[in-house]
């Protein structure tokens, strides 16, 4: 039975990006499916989600902050940067209405996501700097998304800072701290392991109820505007990301950093939190429904581009070996 959700797990968390998508498709035409996932329901899920990253995290993973600095802060700086500064501009380019523009200012102005470390894996990059860029940007978030949410979005809507602060702090900090004490407490215990191996398809299955949830509730609105709407929705979505990933690799370079780190903060930079987006456009802009769909889509398309970002590097790198 074990060895069987292991194997599962490792399925979900090698093809997300499919899982999710057919999740969304599913729910579209079945709405009901994920109508529960909704208001406080919705926030457990995010925080088993954080929980989820807090098991994987130990104590040498924190070392990383303490012990590269420079590279850590170049990091925070291009994630906190550049993905809230693109916002800002594509809203404006694309002349988003604002219930749009929230959601695409709020992906932009949230943390890296937690899937981001397993496509640097994959493409052989830093995987201790991205975990440290992770944790870093995690833990900024609280301050740094409320911030920036302000300097973006304040003129659209009024942004309940305090009450975004508090919320990030509960989702995001405290899963990921009780995670990594309950690492650090059992990590010697036999099973402990084998709890870790199925944390990949929980995490995925979690995120599949956020992006089910949110296309419940933004059914009606899909359907009456057509498929236009969506098709302009993610335009916005993929050039956001897009740039994230070519700015994040020309910072890399700027600063002379090796490839493998280059190919990191790409990773890092351009790979949002949309979970934890989707959470906050729910709670703080329940009256702007269509907030959420910036954010559904982006957590889907990060997840399929990232994992083809992650071949593309490694293609590369079988061409240089010919």
């Amino acid at each position: 039975m074990i060895q069987t959700l292991q194997n599962l797990s490792r399925w979900l968390a090698n093809h997300a990006s499919l899982f999710i998508i057919a999740v969304a498709i599913a729910t579209f035409f079945v709405p009901d499916t994920f109508g529960w996932v909704r208001g406080t329901t919705q926030t457990v899920i995010l925080g088993i989600i954080m929980l989820t990253m807090g098991l994987t995290l130990t104590t040498n993973d924190f070392r990383v902050l303490a012990h590269r600095p420079l590279d850590i802060f170049i990091g925070a700086c291009a994630q906190f940067i550049i993905m809230p500064c693109v916002a800002y501009l594509l809203v404006h380019v694309f002349r988003l209405e604002p219930a749009l523009a929230l959601g695409i200012l709020l992906v932009g102005c949230c943390p890296g996501g937690v899937s981001s470390n397993i496509m640097s894996y994959l493409c052989h990059g830093d995987v201790a700097y991205s975990v440290g860029m992770t944790c870093a940007s995690t833990l900024l978030a609280p301050v740094m998304t409320p911030l920036l949410m302000e300097l973006t979005a304040g003129k659209i809507i009024e942004i309940n800072a305090v009450g975004m602060f508090l919320n990030i702090l509960i989702v995001t900090i405290i899963p990921v701290s009780i995670g990594c004490f309950l690492n650090y407490r059992f990590s010697s215990s036999r099973q402990f392991p084998t709890i870790q191996s199925l944390m990949p398809g929980l995490s995925v299955i979690c995120l599949a109820c956020i992006v089910g949830g949110v296309i419940s509730t933004v059914h009606d609105d899909l359907v009456s505007r057509g498929f236009l709407l969506f098709i302009w929705t993610f335009a916005v979505v993929f050039c956001h990301n897009a740039s994230g990933y070519l700015l994040g690799w020309a910072t890399g370079r700027a600063v002379k950093f090796n490839t493998a780190k280059k190919r990191t903060l790409s990773i890092e930079v351009g790979m949002q939190n949309a979970g934890l987006a989707t959470v906050l456009a729910s709670t703080f802009f329940a009256a702007q429904p269509l907030a959420v769909l910036p954010c559904a889509i982006s957590c889907a398309w990060h997840s399929i581009s990232g994992t083809i970002l992650a071949g593309i590097f490694l293609r590369y790198d079988k061409r240089g070996e010919r």
